[in-house]
């Protein structure tokens, strides 16, 4: 690459930040739903002919915004599951869920983007599903392990769910048995659960200390998928 190539994408990678984190303002300011290109191009005294050549649409910005969101996410999710590598099973699934957690929390407009209401008009397209997926993959990763050790624990499973379960571990964890992969797909919708409820204000006078609550609900969503915290100290060798 010339130079003067080199120059020219260094450009238009900063110019293609400088959307996005404009585009990110609105976001707070008004709503995925009222993101307008001629509104960021008016922003950033661009005319909007200018803008379309780094988004073609609306949509294509939304799309690399959630896609940025996702990987963010995952990123941090992924950050927590490595430093609690030494660890069991069990303490690794809640330090993931606290990042998860920790992440709404600076990112509230972001993880309204990709877990709020959706956008009017707009279908995300599956370029967005690998980064949608790596929260899930990491959150699978730890049962896996758990279940390589031998120290998962199958939760119950009613028979009438059976195929159902039976489709979701054949689609998402064939290693896994059909109760962990039921367990594990209600335990992500959970998560996301009490994670949007504290960010959308539905907590308000109803949960106060909302660190000791979240910690204590997510251990509880991993005990649901079966993981069991490993015995430490005195209570071992009892």
């Amino acid at each position: 690459m010339s130079t003067a190539q080199g120059a020219r994408a260094r450009a238009r990678i900063e110019v293609t930040a400088a959307i996005k984190d404009e585009a990110r303002r609105q976001l707070a300011a008004e709503g995925a739903a009222k993101l307008s290109l001629r509104a960021v191009a008016r922003e950033m005294g661009m005319v909007s002919s200018a803008l379309y050549r780094y988004f073609p649409s609306r949509d294509d910005l939304l799309t690399e915004l959630i896609i940025d969101s996702y990987n963010s996410l995952g990123a941090d999710a992924e950050a927590a599951r490595d430093q609690a590598a030494a660890a069991g099973p069990a303490e690794r699934w809640t330090a993931v869920c606290e990042a998860v957690r920790g992440w709404g929390l600076r990112h509230p407009h972001e993880y309204a983007l990709i877990y709020g209401s959706p956008v009017p008009g707009y279908t995300a397209p599956d370029t967005t599903v690998p980064a949608a997926a790596r929260v899930g993959l990491v959150l699978i990763g730890i049962v896996r392990d758990a279940h390589q050790e031998g120290t998962l624990t199958e939760p119950p499973l009613a028979a009438e769910l059976r195929p159902e379960a039976e489709r979701m571990a054949a689609d998402l964890a064939p290693d896994l048995p059909p109760e962990s992969a039921a367990a594990l797909v209600a335990a992500w919708a959970q998560l996301f659960g009490l994670v949007g409820f504290e960010l959308f204000g539905q907590f308000h006078r109803v949960v106060e200390d909302r660190d000791t609550f979240f910690r204590h609900a997510a251990t509880r969503l991993g005990h649901g998928v079966g993981l069991v915290p490993r015995r430490t100290g005195a209570a071992a060798g009892s």
